[in-house]
């Protein structure tokens, strides 16, 4: 745990470093966002925070790829994450400066998926009365589609300062719990790579965070926030879809269903963000890919939220959900629902202190 511990720290102290220099830098070459009108923020502000958080990515291999433990994280798998990671982060920063389109950046996100099976990293299993073994191109089908919703996922949850930083963070925080548990106590091999990758993910959006709370004076841009959805997607799919269900079911950790209910959990809130999103979208005869101001949110703070509560509703709710199912690899069941128990009262008495803030979520 210590060298994992020394590996966050380390990428959030490069990220916070780093990060005013990258902004300097947008500012130079004109990666600004400017005033929209389904943004809120009121000041145009530097995007290509996900540069700042690739660097930090960068730096923290080189300098912790000798340790021991993390040492073993570097295979190949985390070879092909890093690769496919640093295409989009491209993609994102030409997307930061120039506007690209939204098919152009489908595809980029495509091809990165794209990296990824060429390294190896691909759902194997659904547990389908037992477990059922993918012939090779559904398997790859699905590893694309999982890439593609991951990414666009955190992109449409990135619409309030600090929002989709903090969520992937926590986010990060229970895959790494489970990775660890499978890496370090019970021997999984394979669970070395997501281990390293979320323990970078929590480093870097720590260390962005401080940069991007509101009011923020730098934005992750798409460049962040396909770099994090990426990274979250590639760690989900080497962790939950390469490793043995029946070897963890052997071990006792929780029913067999954990590998793949996890990554639903720990990304429910932009996931129902991008759902409902594209639900409404299609129903208003738009594109997918249009934008409004009909977001989680955006609605939230309608109900008469500020910019912080709403932030912090959502990050409860984000944990609320994905934390105790981490806690059902733990313990058993009974004391999974507990906590879930415990946290839901927590989280709804704390947004019940705007009933209307309550209809909204309703």
């Amino acid at each position: 745990m210590r060298e994992y511990l020394v590996t966050l720290l380390l990428a959030a102290t490069l990220c916070y470093v780093i990060t005013p220099l990258v902004r300097t830098w947008a500012l130079k070459v004109g990666a600004v966002a400017q005033i929209r009108v389904r943004d809120i923020h009121t000041t145009p502000t530097p995007r290509w925070g996900g540069l700042a958080m690739w660097i930090a990515m960068a730096l923290t291999f080189v300098m912790v790829n000798h340790l021991s433990l993390v040492g073993k994280s570097f295979t190949r798998e985390s070879l092909g994450i890093f690769l496919a990671a640093t295409l989009l982060v491209a993609i994102g920063l030409i997307d930061d400066r120039f506007e690209l389109d939204a098919l152009t950046k489908l595809a980029g996100q495509s091809l990165a998926a794209g990296i990824l099976l060429l390294f190896g990293i691909q759902v194997l299993w659904v547990p389908m009365n037992g477990v059922i073994t993918l012939p090779p191109s559904i398997g790859q089908l699905i590893t694309v589609l999982i890439v593609v919703v991951t990414i666009n996922a955190v992109n449409f949850i990135d619409g309030l300062d600090g929002l989709a930083a903090g969520i992937v963070a926590i986010s990060g925080a229970a895959f790494f719990a489970f990775a660890y548990l499978l890496a370090v106590i019970y021997g999984f091999s394979r669970a070395g790579a997501p281990s390293l990758i979320t323990a970078v993910i929590i480093g870097v959006c720590i260390g962005f965070l401080p940069h991007n709370v509101h009011p923020a004076r730098i934005f992750m841009g798409d460049s962040g926030s396909m770099f994090l959805g990426l990274l979250l997607a590639a760690s989900a799919i080497t962790l939950t879809g390469q490793i043995d269900p029946n070897a963890i079911a052997a071990e006792n950790l929780g029913p067999t269903l954990l590998p793949l209910a996890l990554p639903f959990a720990v990304l429910a809130i932009p996931l129902i963000d991008l759902s409902s999103a594209i639900i409404r979208r299609l129903r208003a005869g738009q594109s997918p890919f249009a934008s409004d101001k009909e977001h989680l949110h955006h609605r939230i703070m309608r109900a008469g939220n500020s910019h912080l509560r709403t932030t912090l509703i959502l990050y409860l709710w984000t944990a609320t959900i994905a934390f105790p199912v981490v806690v059902s690899a733990f313990a058993p069941l009974w004391v999974a629902a507990i906590v879930a128990g415990a946290a839901l009262a927590a989280t709804i008495s704390f947004t019940r202190k705007n009933s209307s803030a309550v209809k909204v979520a309703r």
